[in-house]
C-alpha cells in the first residue's frame, strides 16, 4: 500500500470515526488493520458504517453517566431494529476510544467456537461464525440481525476498533450447573448467565459491557415468591459489578419468535413441550408510538409510572421481524 493511499485511506477512517489529535497513536494499527484488506481499503464483503450511523444515540450521556460497567438492554428477541441499536451503540463507543465487548445471548458452549471465529480475517468470519452454533435455531436470538451485528462489529474490530464479544447463555459445563444446583426454578440459569458475562468481561480492560437479553433477564427485581423464588441474570450480574438494565419499548409492528401454542401458559424455567410452541414471524402490538428516532432514557416511558424491575428504556421505534439465519 502505497504512502499516499495509507495517508488518504487513514483521512477517511478519521472522517468516519472522528479521530482526535490526542488519538492519532492509533494510526499504526489502523495501518496494520487496513494492511490486510483489499485494495480498495475495504473488507470485501463487509459493510462499514457511515458516519451517522456511528453516532451515539440520544439519551446515552444520561445513561453513561450513572457510570455503570454493565448496561443490559432487555430486548424483544426476533427483531431487525434491536441488535442494530445495539451494534450502533457499540460502533459509536469504540470509534471514540471505548474498549467495548458485546454479550449476546448465544449458548455459553459456544463461546470458544465465538472467539476463534473473531480472530478470523473478515473474508473468514462469515462461514465460522455459521459454523459456531447457528444451525438449526428457529428463535429469533438467532436471527439475521443478530448475525449482521455481529458480522458488523467483526469487521470494525478489523479495522482497529477496540470491540469484543461474548457468548452468556445457560451453564456452559456439569461443574457450573453443579455450582447453582440449589437454586430454585431458573436460578441455575440466570446465575450462569451472569457468571458468563463477568467472566468474559474480566478477560480484557474493557471501559463498557453492553449486555443483550431477552427483557425477562434483565428485569432488576427477584422473580416469585418464597422457595420458589430466584433472581433473573441482571440481579445477579449487580453483585459483579454496577448495573444499568434498560427495557426495549417499540411501536406496532412484528417479531420473529418461538412462543406457546395459543391457550398454553408456561412459569419461567418449566420445560416446554417442542410440539407445544409456534415459531414464526407474529405481530408486536407495541407500546403507543413516540414518533422520534431511536434513544434511551433513564426512569419512565412517557405516560407511565415508573416501571422497578428496570432503570429505563430504549425506544425503537415500530419493529420488523427478523427469521433465523440458518433455516431449518
Amino acid at each position: 500500500m502505497g504512502s499516499a493511499n495509507q495517508l488518504q485511506i487513514i483521512m477517511l477512517f478519521c472522517a468516519q470515526w472522528r479521530c482526535e489529535d490526542k488519538k492519532m497513536h492509533s494510526i499504526p494499527s489502523i495501518l496494520l488493520a487496513l494492511s490486510t484488506l483489499p485494495s480498495g481499503g475495504q473488507a470485501a464483503g463487509s459493510e462499514m458504517p457511515a458516519p451517522s450511523q456511528c453516532a451515539l444515540p440520544e439519551g446515552w450521556s444520561q445513561v453513561a453517566g450513572r457510570g455503570s460497567r454493565y448496561v443490559v438492554f432487555g430486548e424483544l428477541h426476533g427483531t431487525h431494529e434491536s441488535p442494530a441499536f445495539v451494534g450502533d451503540l457499540a460502533c459509536a463507543l469504540a470509534s471514540r476510544d471505548r474498549r467495548v465487548l458485546v454479550a449476546v445471548e448465544l449458548d455459553s458452549t459456544i463461546d470458544g467456537a465465538l472467539q476463534e471465529a473473531w480472530k478470523q480475517p473478515v473474508s473468514r468470519f462469515k462461514q465460522a461464525l455459521g459454523a459456531a452454533g447457528w444451525q438449526g435455531r428457529k428463535d429469533g436470538v438467532g436471527s439475521e440481525a443478530m448475525f449482521a451485528m455481529l458480522v458488523r462489529l467483526h469487521a470494525l474490530k478489523e479495522a482497529g476498533l477496540p470491540i469484543g464479544v461474548a457468548a452468556f447463555n445457560g451453564t456452559r459445563d456439569e461443574a457450573q450447573q453443579k455450582r447453582f444446583s440449589d437454586l430454585a426454578g431458573q436460578g441455575p440459569h440466570e446465575a450462569a448467565q451472569a457468571e458468563n458475562i463477568k467472566e468474559a468481561a474480566a478477560l480484557a480492560r474493557y471501559d463498557q459491557v453492553l449486555v443483550l437479553a431477552g427483557s425477562f433477564h434483565a428485569e432488576r427485581a427477584r422473580y416469585g415468591e418464597g422457595a420458589n423464588s430466584f433472581d433473573p441474570m441482571a440481579v445477579r450480574l449487580a453483585s459483579f459489578g454496577t448495573v444499568t438494565s434498560l427495557k426495549m419499548r417499540y411501536a406496532a409492528g412484528t417479531s420473529w419468535d418461538c412462543n406457546p401454542k395459543p391457550g398454553m401458559r408456561f412459569e419461567p424455567g418449566q420445560t416446554i413441550p417442542e410440539d407445544a410452541i409456534e415459531c414464526g414471524n407474529h405481530r408486536a402490538k407495541g407500546d403507543v408510538d413516540l414518533f422520534r428516532a431511536p434513544f434511551m432514557q433513564l426512569g419512565a416511558f412517557p405516560g407511565e409510572d415508573r416501571d422497578a424491575r428496570f432503570d429505563g428504556f430504549f425506544w425503537l421505534g415500530p419493529i420488523s421481524g427478523s427469521p433465523p439465519q440458518v433455516p431449518e
